[in-house]
């Protein structure tokens, strides 16, 4: 019997009728991921750098020197600049206005061609009218020639023609946008977000002054009411931000909690390809420290996936080193040549790129792709940095001794890391006695519980489900790797358990398919010495494994801090608020009983005690200071029992920002940690 043609077997049609032609910014809204990445915190402060950038780009031209941005209530963000204003006359192929065609047509603006910008972030020209197909209300008032010019719209589409309504005095632009709920799922702008955002972009365009300003709580702002907000002497918060010394400033602001090892900051900034509006502008300082630095730009966009100027820079900065410390005798004849990862150590440094064409790698422009990147830098980078080891012998040679040091530190690490291996189960070995492994072999279903002591780890080992859950007790606190190389960290005997139980190595040979288990939780106490265990497990998981981070599999375990008897019925809290709100409003004191044991130790308590405690209250509290004092149907149907149990996923929203942190909370610098937790401790749970 001969077999259906796939004409017989298929039904639907498939012509012309069936063709989506989307118009105007309808793709913008059909698929706003493509434009802005993601519908999340990152895509709606994406809206907010997308209209900032546009000013950004007039001082960059020289046009301006003053861009203000405010949150407004109801959710608006305003960005002002006292740039030249966009265009309102008449387009010649759309036959409307010039600011009507940049806010509502995709691929419009001054970035693609004549004499508009030399040099901008914008690519696609899509950035005003992104943000206008995704609010629900916009607006755009432009100061020029004399006259002030409006326009509304409304999910991408005018509400009325271009109108002046005033006249000025000023020049310049003031978008303002209300982002769609229905495209945000939550619309919650961070004041401290824009503002760390827009210090950096301060930094990167000399004389230009930005500022920030929270007037939520003012309900009386009306859209048109001052060219500037601050203009009205609002007691909001507020900041401003005007930088002379550009990429040196920033190094000085990165390298604020590090101690120098050289006194003079490297700084070249030199045009490129024979004209003054492509350059290349580098700036770094090495530290005390075995973490690097390297902030990417390009045309004022950052790159946080780094590219092209990154490839060039990072591969000079490689040869420049090793060829000064060979020409001048810094190392024997017999050392091994500094590979990159040696010359990195400790490097704080700022790359930034101008380019009139220039090519990113989608439109959040993570990463930059134009090829000529690469030669620019390696030119002008290459004979600056040169020239500055060669005048500066004093900060040339501190900087060779820190490259010596990492390269020694490298050899000691990877005897100390393949030690670790041969011993290990990667190389077929057993894994370490204190594991308690889980029967399956499937890393998708797999979850390692990393828990405090052998007490919770005894219980968590008879509460668990042996086929998917498998348990690994630390002994104490783990050392604090922040200031420590990889030969000493992998001398802690706990953390080369743990190394072995992941089973992708660490180091160069760090391998996230050989994970063995893709739910890595954390549980420990609920008081202050699990809260320092937690931190020194999420800095060893930050510096050594940030890919498993980045991919979701590391956790935090929530157990319950209350269990609470009614009767019969068992109930458990995980905060002050559910204790409360469980236990009920109108129950009287005298009914509720905090019970200090544990849940075993009231069990072996005779019967005439326990009678006693059931009549003098209606009503028991325990609360739970740590895993062991749980039993092990408790810790399963809490805390460990996938149906039911809170956990919370650990996440890097920024990693500059998480970078910090970190050297703050984990590093040296006792005066910095002194003043972060005196800033943040009303923000802290205190359990006395």
């Amino acid at each position: 019997m001969a077999k259906d043609s796939p004409e017989k077997k298929k039904t639907g049609s498939y012509g012309a009728a069936d063709i989506t032609v989307l118009e105007g910014l309808d793709p913008v809204r059909k698929r706003p991921g493509m434009y802005i990445g993601t519908t999340g915190p990152d895509g709606l402060h994406h809206l907010v750098w997308e209209i900032f950038d546009n000013s950004r780009d007039e001082a960059m031209g020289g046009f301006a020197n003053d861009i203000e941005v405010t949150l407004l209530p109801d959710s608006k963000i305003r960005v002002v600049d006292n740039g030249r204003g966009i265009p309102v006359d008449i387009h010649k192929q759309t036959k409307v206005s010039a600011l009507e065609t940049i806010m509502t047509t995709l691929h419009a603006g001054g970035k693609f061609g004549g004499e508009g910008y030399k040099v901008s972030g914008g690519l696609h020209g899509v950035g005003a009218s992104v943000v206008n197909a995704l609010s629900v209300y916009c607006r755009a008032e432009i100061h020029r020639d004399g006259g002030v010019y409006a326009q509304e719209y409304s999910l991408g589409k005018k509400k009325s023609a271009v109108k002046k309504v005033g006249s000025t005095k000023n020049t310049g632009s003031i978008i303002t946008f209300q982002p769609d709920p229905s495209i945000f799922p939550e619309i919650n702008f961070s004041y401290e977000r824009i503002v760390n955002h827009l210090r950096q972009q301060a930094y990167l365009v000399k004389g230009m002054r930005v500022s920030i300003i929270d007037a939520r709580a003012e309900e009386k702002i009306k859209d048109t009411e001052v060219f500037y907000i601050r203009e009205l002497g609002l007691e909001t918060p507020s900041v401003s931000f005007y930088f002379e010394g550009g990429l040196m400033s920033l190094v000085r602001f990165e390298n604020h909690l590090q101690k120098p090892i050289h006194k003079n900051i490297f700084y070249v900034e030199k045009p490129a390809n024979g004209n003054d509006y492509e350059t290349v502008e580098v700036a770094l300082q090495y530290v005390d420290d075995i973490s690097s630095r390297i902030l990417p730009f390009a045309n004022n966009i950052y790159n946080s996936e780094g590219g092209t100027h990154v490839t060039g820079f990072k591969t000079t900065l490689t040869r420049t080193l090793n060829t000064y410390a060979r020409k001048n005798n810094l190392v024997s004849e017999k050392e091994d040549n500094f590979t990159g990862d040696d010359v990195l150590e400790g490097l704080t440094a700022v790359i930034s790129i101008k380019l009139r064409e220039i090519q990113f790698e989608g439109q959040t422009k993570g990463k930059l792709g134009s090829v000529e990147a690469q030669g620019m830098v390696t030119t002008i980078f290459g004979d600056a940095f040169s020239m500055f080891l060669e005048e500066n012998p004093d900060d040339a040679k501190a900087i060779i001794q820190k490259v010596v040091l990492a390269l020694k530190a490298r050899k000691a690490a990877k005897a100390a890391k393949d030690s670790v291996l041969r011993k290990g189960a990667l190389e077929g070995m057993t894994l370490p006695g204190k594991l308690a492994d889980c029967q399956s072999k499937s890393a998708e279903e797999s979850e390692l519980f990393i828990v405090e002591g052998d007490s919770a780890g005894g219980t968590a080992k008879m509460g668990r489900d042996r086929r998917i859950q498998a348990i690994l007790p630390l002994r104490g606190k783990i050392l604090n790797i922040e200031r420590a190389r990889l030969d000493r960290m992998l001398g802690s005997e706990q953390i080369k358990n743990l190394v072995v139980a992941l089973g992708t190595a660490i180091g160069d040979t760090f391998d996230i398919s050989k994970l063995r288990y893709h739910k890595i939780i954390i549980a420990t106490d609920a008081d202050v010495d699990g809260a320092h265990i937690r931190t020194l497990l999420l800095t060893l998981l930050y510096r050594f494994f940030r890919p498993l981070i980045d991919a979701g599999f590391v956790y935090i375990a929530q157990p319950p801090l209350y269990k609470i008897k009614k009767g019969k019925e068992v109930l458990y809290a995980y905060s002050d608020e559910e204790k409360n709100k469980k236990v009920g409003k109108d129950v009287n004191l005298e009914d509720i009983v905090e019970v200090e044991e544990s849940s075993e130790e009231i069990e072996e308590e005779g019967e005439e005690t326990k009678g006693a405690k059931k009549r003098e209250a209606k009503i028991s509290i325990q609360r739970y200071k740590g895993l062991g004092e749980m039993n092990a149907d408790e810790l399963w149907e809490t805390t460990m029992d996938p149906k039911v149990r809170i956990m919370k996923q650990v996440n890097v929203e920024d990693g500059r920002d998480a970078d910090k942190v970190f050297d703050i909370l984990m590093g040296t610098d006792v005066p910095s940690r002194k003043s972060f937790i005196q800033s943040n401790a009303k923000k802290a749970t205190l359990d006395v």
